[in-house]
């Protein structure tokens, strides 16, 4: 038994019920095939690869980005400042790039601890309360500790927090500090070694 080709059947009453058809194409019976689509190449770009039609390549969109609605609110430390004088936030990306900074600052405070360095040259990268601290410590360990490993975290535009792990000869201690923009330029404003 063959099986009912439906389309043929349909094609044929429809004939039939309208026999004034004068149009040739339709006077044949149509052949119905199935399509199969085979992907040809996996590159998503296959059809824009002629140079002429590389013109006509539609552009894509790129995506909006949204400004921070979090900002920083620098650290006063109980100090009252006029409006005009007051500490400005500066955003992360108007600031030097962190990896970079934050492993060169804590170098420099490490030798700091170590007596090699003299803790006035890191003045300015201070809060003057934060530096007072940072000052009665200098020369508090025997030998310059070797960073291991930095982590640094942004929870919001324009604050860092860096913890910092330092070999001591045997002993593994932590630094911590904290950097917020203000004033365009990284500040220090917490600072311990653990």
């Amino acid at each position: 038994m063959n099986p009912v080709n439906w389309a043929e059947v349909i094609w044929a009453i429809w004939v039939e019920s309208n026999p004034m058809t004068t149009n040739p194409i339709f006077e044949e019976t149509p052949i119905f095939n199935r399509i199969n689509l085979t992907v040809i190449s996996s590159n998503a770009d296959e059809d824009w690869l002629h140079p002429v039609l590389e013109i006509f390549r539609p552009q894509a969109e790129l995506p909006l980005l949204k400004e921070s609605r979090l900002y920083l609110v620098p650290t006063l430390f109980g100090d009252e400042f006029d409006q005009e004088f007051a500490p400005e936030p500066t955003s992360a990306k108007d600031l030097p790039e962190l990896i970079q900074w934050c492993t060169s600052f804590a170098r420099n405070v490490l030798e700091v601890f170590a007596g090699r360095r003299q803790s006035s040259q890191l003045t300015k990268l201070f809060h003057f309360r934060i530096f007072s601290e940072f000052e009665k410590k200098s020369g508090s360990e025997n030998d310059v500790g070797r960073i291991r490993k930095l982590h640094i975290n942004q929870p919001l535009d324009g604050i860092c927090e860096a913890t910092v792990t330092v070999r001591f000869g045997e002993r593994l201690r932590v630094l911590v500090f904290r950097f917020e923009g203000v004033d365009q330029r990284w500040l220090c404003t917490a600072l311990t070694l653990l």
